[in-house]
């Protein structure tokens, strides 16, 4: 089966997620680790800053983290997804080795099993 319409949709999505998480983070420099990132603190001086200012700063980093975390995972599943293509694993259930249907991958181009085993 052709996966390019696949590999499409999620080389789409990796674009889109590799602009979002540029915003609020930047790549991981350790080699061992090339799809994860780190978030960027807000630029932050505590001798001339008052307390409100570092709370908000604070906050601010705590709400990056968060998102930074959500969109890395979604990051990850995408490159893994797109590593399953290369490799010829791609729609190949990882519980039962059967195909993974087409509606399902339709209606998620990251799914890892079938139907039958994505209750887990």
């Amino acid at each position: 089966m052709a996966w390019e319409k696949y590999k499409k949709m999620l080389d789409e999505e990796r674009v889109k997620l590799e602009k979002e998480l540029s915003q609020i983070a930047s790549k991981s420099k350790d080699p061992n680790k090339p799809n994860e990132w780190d978030v960027k603190a807000p630029d932050m001086n505590p001798m001339v800053s008052d307390q409100s200012e570092l709370a908000d700063m604070f906050e601010e980093l705590e709400t990056q983290t968060g998102l930074e975390m959500q969109l890395e995972e979604r990051y990850k599943h995408v490159m893994a997804s797109l590593k399953r293509i290369e490799d010829g694993s791609y729609g190949i259930c990882s519980d039962d080795g059967e195909k993974i249907e087409e509606k399902r991958l339709e209606a998620n181009p990251l799914a890892e099993t079938c139907i039958k085993h994505s209750k887990k």
